[in-house]
């Protein structure tokens, strides 16, 4: 029987989902279980990473089943998962305490600790001006063993959600390449692990508590275990290739594989990811990441915390249940919403400014505005917050000739007109939005030696759907107004940081 299917599995923040493809990129099945979060102090996450497991077998079944394939017939598996949902693991690979998941920020005093050892590791934080993300790996494993000491000396590995199921499917104990170049300041095209700044923070032994051995995307990590494949429904044997971050990921299921484009991924908050052929470094910007995606290839970043999650808050304090009516009515007005701008910093700022205690604002109010204009700004805010963030980049040397770009907004017309004549540059829509599942897949097949490489696979499996082309003409009207929207972070800065003090 032909093997030509392939199973991608994307561990999420709420749930997991799995998803069957045939090797055109075409799904067949999905199913998704979910799991809980706990929030036992402010600014703290976790989950069991048992939950994990047993929504990945839940999930898995259920797909083969809704899909009516064989699981013979399944050639390849591949996940990818939350990035920074740090794992304690004993020397039988189980939890020693919950895992600190990607949004836990208890670490920030871990953070600002490695900021001020100015060690060269951290060029990839805004050229080494940072901050550092309390969501990072480092940050995490310091908390651990400046809290938690016990914790972190009966942790034998200390690793990622992604590492702790590839441990479980395959017994073989393997990192991920794309996690540990964008998030544990590792760079394998130079020196490794970051073995000075570890010394400087008393934290050596965490280089040998991560995983010694580090895989490339699309590379074979191991085979399913009898136990695995059990858990799963599968066959023992099956390949299980490597995935990574559920974002960057999502890159490869968007396409985009060369310099010259960018990934946008939307929903509550933006990702904007893109590849360079030559390394750079700069303020406002994360990264270069030394081949984080793809080998010779560096990974640039950008990144807004709340942009769905704000035009969500709009609808629900509107007493809205869809956004039908909102986008036919601020469709009507024109660019600029009638002098009224908005600040989307409503959970601060992650890039270019990344200040944490930056807030949201409207501002132009007049008594003629009604809610089809702070519904249509807030739009326009989010994309000029997107506009300021490739601004950056073009500064910085990186300038995408497009935008691919997946996600909730893409079902708005409206913002993605709003977008691409913000930034005055063509939106690519995928057939198939689903992007961090099919990149799963693209890995999959790529491991199981369907497709020679990664970019060879995208052009099999990655089908382009529809263009939606900027107005140079609006691309102008919306200048004024995104040049207020710059000096807006300034003033109210100041009158934040008067506030506060």
């Amino acid at each position: 029987m032909s093997k030509k299917y392939l199973l991608g599995v994307d561990g999420g923040t709420e749930g997991l989902r799995a998803g069957i493809f045939d090797v055109l990129g075409t799904p067949l099945a999905f199913a998704s279980t979910s799991y809980p979060t706990q929030f036992p102090a402010p600014s703290w996450a976790e989950q069991d990473p048992n939950d994990w497991w047993d929504a990945l077998g839940k999930s898995v079944r259920i797909a083969i089943s809704n899909s009516e394939i064989s699981v013979d017939q399944i050639a390849a598996m591949a996940v990818d998962t939350t990035c920074c949902s740090v794992v304690a693991l004993d020397d039988s690979g189980n939890p020693v305490r919950p895992a600190l998941i990607w949004m836990d920020v208890r670490s920030a005093e871990q953070a600002e600790q490695m900021v001020a050892t100015e060690d060269d590791a951290l060029l990839i934080n805004s050229n080494g001006s940072g901050p550092v993300s309390a969501e990072w790996m480092i940050p995490k494993a310091l908390w651990i063993k400046q809290n938690e000491p016990e914790n972190f000396d009966r942790a034998v590995t200390i690793c990622e959600y992604q590492d702790y199921i590839n441990l479980h499917l395959t017994g073989r104990l393997g990192a991920s390449i794309n996690n540990v170049s964008t998030r544990w300041h590792c760079d394998y095209s130079r020196e490794g692990v970051p073995k000075s700044l570890l010394e400087k923070l008393d934290l050596a032994e965490l280089a040998e508590k991560w995983p010694q051995d580090v895989f490339r995307l699309g590379e074979l990590v191991g085979r399913l275990t009898p136990r695995a494949a059990g858990h799963l429904g599968l066959t023992p044997d099956l390949p299980v290739v490597q995935g990574g971050a559920d974002a960057q990921i999502g890159m490869i299921g968007l396409g985009v594989v060369k310099p010259g484009n960018l990934a946008l991924i939307t929903g509550s908050s933006h990702l904007h990811l893109g590849l360079s052929e030559k390394p750079f470094h700069g303020t406002g910007i994360w990264g270069t990441y030394a081949d984080a995606l793809l080998p010779g290839l560096h990974t640039v970043e950008g990144g807004q915390t709340s942009t769905g999650s704000v035009i969500n808050w709009l609808k629900n304090l509107f007493g809205e249940s869809d956004y039908e009516a909102l986008n036919l009515d601020a469709s009507k007005l024109p660019p600029g919403s009638e002098n009224l701008i908005v600040q989307e910093h409503f959970q601060g700022n992650r890039t270019p400014h990344t200040d944490p205690n930056s807030r949201g604002a409207f501002h132009g109010l007049t008594l003629k505005h009604g809610r089809e204009h702070l519904f249509r700004a807030a739009i326009e805010g989010v994309a000029f917050g997107s506009e300021l963030i490739l601004e950056s980049m073009r500064t910085n040397g990186f300038f995408p000739e497009s935008i691919v770009v997946s996600g909730g907004a893409t079902h708005s017309e409206l913002w993605l007109q709003i977008h691409s004549d913000v930034s005055n540059l063509p939106l690519i829509l995928t057939k198939n939005p689903d992007a961090p599942l099919l990149g799963c897949a693209i890995l999959a097949a790529v491991g199981a030696e369907i497709y020679e490489d990664i970019p060879t696979a995208v052009e099999q499996m990655v089908q382009f759907d529809r263009v939606i082309e900027p107005n140079s003409q609006v691309n102008a009207e919306y200048q004024p107004f995104y040049e207020a929207y710059k000096a807006s972070y300034v003033g109210l800065r100041n009158i934040r940081n008067n506030l506060e003090n």
